[in-house]
């Protein structure tokens, strides 16, 4: 029996609808704590300004306007009525006066004229709109009008029977030109506002940076000098984050006591059996055993290496040039044809010991499988990046992340001919972690395997 796809309904579609949105705003949004706080406080501001300024202009504004010029062309509207109903004053003198003493008007009759052709409306016209309105109610003859042409004065003209009467009112007669300081007013606040908001959050945002750049130095190994500040929520979390130091380094200095007091009893052990074939006689079954404890030596160090991380180091200024220099000599002298370019800074701040126990394994780990080794390093303004290229036959894609892992060798048969013990990229990459970067392995130029340490400077 067929069946019907079912039309997905208009709920699921309004929801992916607004996750779609949301994702989109979300991406556009700054990342910072400090943009977004700062958009929290502003937008708020903006938005009650914006609220403010519209009911301001929409309401009180326009019904100023409105009644202002209502008031001018009332007193119009009268002066034609006194035009028209007396006519023993025919050059109009008398009005034009008590017009201008009066009135505040400058009034003209300009017999046999007529009116102009309309001008260019303007682009914000309230007051071209409002006095429109009102001479088209009350006056109710053809006219003209001119809101632009001088910026402090407005000219009406209006159609008589013999002629035009042309009047010129100020401007601020028929319109509240005063507004502007309501909003100069408003603007002026509102930057005081924010620009206080702004110095305000700055000083609370500045903790918060504070405590991550500790957080940061502290997972590489630096030194730190943190004081809790700020606000009270901010100061438990520096609290928080200092006795969590504490208890990290008192468990890192139990880890080391107890691997020292290991190292020490297995090392003994050790000697005791290289002390005991000393008496021996030599045969070739104790020249056996001599490389076994030679061997089991070799992966007691690495072992204890890589279960102490060298967390107990502190970070110092190293020489980039001198480290990878005496790689380089290490590998010339072992047969392998070694390159060596740097660039950029040659001076780092890492923990030196470990970052040079992180190359030495890089680059062994390139003699052995490769006869030509090439190491580049650039270091930049924010990140060092390190590659160690050699001719071998490389690893394939799929088992690259899988060499990272503890005792994990590629040849299945574990030979301990071979040497290593399955730990030099496990604790190279435990030694780039530590200080915040990582390693990645690739394809080389040389046709072999590249190694990629990329660590924040």
């Amino acid at each position: 029996m067929a069946t019907r796809a079912l039309a997905p309904s208009p709920v699921r579609l309004l929801r992916g609808l607004l996750k779609r949105v949301g994702g989109r705003v979300t991406a556009a949004l700054p990342k910072g704590l400090y943009a977004r706080s700062l958009i929290i406080i502003i937008t708020p501001v903006v938005l009650l300004q914006s609220v403010v300024a519209y009911v301001f202009m929409e309401r009180h504004w326009q019904l100023v306007t409105q009644r202002l010029s209502s008031a001018v062309t009332a007193d119009i509207a009268a002066l034609i009525d006194v035009y028209e109903s007396y006519p023993q004053d025919p050059n109009a003198d008398t009005l034009s006066r008590i017009a201008a003493e009066r009135l505040i008007l400058d009034l003209e009759i300009r017999r046999g004229d007529t009116l102009p052709p309309p001008g260019p409306k303007p682009f914000f016209s309230l007051l071209d709109e409002a006095l429109s309105d009102e001479i088209r109610r009350q006056v109710r003859r053809p006219f003209w009008i001119d809101t632009v042409g001088r910026s402090n004065l407005i000219e009406i003209r209006v159609q008589l029977k013999d002629g035009v009467m042309r009047i010129m009112a100020r401007r601020s007669m028929a319109y509240a030109s005063n507004s502007h300081i309501f909003l100069v007013w408003m603007i002026g606040t509102s930057l005081v506002l924010l620009t206080v908001a702004i110095l305000l959050l700055r000083n609370q945002i500045r903790p918060i940076l504070k405590l991550a750049t500790a957080a940061e130095d502290f997972g590489r190994g630096r030194e730190i000098e943190f004081r809790p500040r700020g606000a009270r929520e901010v100061r438990q979390a520096g609290h928080a984050f200092i006795e969590m130091k504490r208890r990290i380094e008192r468990a890192v200095e139990s880890r080391t006591t107890m691997l020292n007091g290991v190292s020490h009893d297995l090392r003994t052990i050790l000697t005791r059996f290289r002390l005991s074939l000393a008496l021996i006689e030599e045969t070739v079954e104790t020249e056996d055993l001599k490389r076994d404890i030679d061997e089991m030596g070799r992966m007691l160090e690495g072992y204890l290496a890589f279960a102490r991380g060298d967390l107990g180091e502190s970070a110092a200024p190293a020489d980039l040039a001198t480290l990878l220099g005496e790689l380089k000599s290490d590998a010339e002298r072992s047969g392998h044809q070694t390159t060596l370019e740097i660039n950029g800074e040659t001076t780092v701040t890492v923990r030196v010991d470990a970052f040079r126990r992180l190359l030495f394994n890089l680059v062994s780990n390139a003699a052995r499988h490769g006869d030509r080794i090439a190491i580049s390093a650039n270091h930049e303004t924010r990140w060092l990046v390190i590659h160690v290229d050699d001719d071998g036959p490389g690893i394939p894609a799929e088992q690259r992340e899988e060499v990272f892992k503890p005792f994990v060798r590629l040849d299945e048969a574990r030979n301990q001919d071979e040497g290593g013990s399955g730990l030099g990229l496990a604790i190279a990459r435990d030694i780039a972690r530590s200080h915040g970067g990582d390693i990645i392995l690739g394809d080389g130029p040389l046709g072999g395997l590249r190694a990629t340490v990329r660590l924040p400077a």
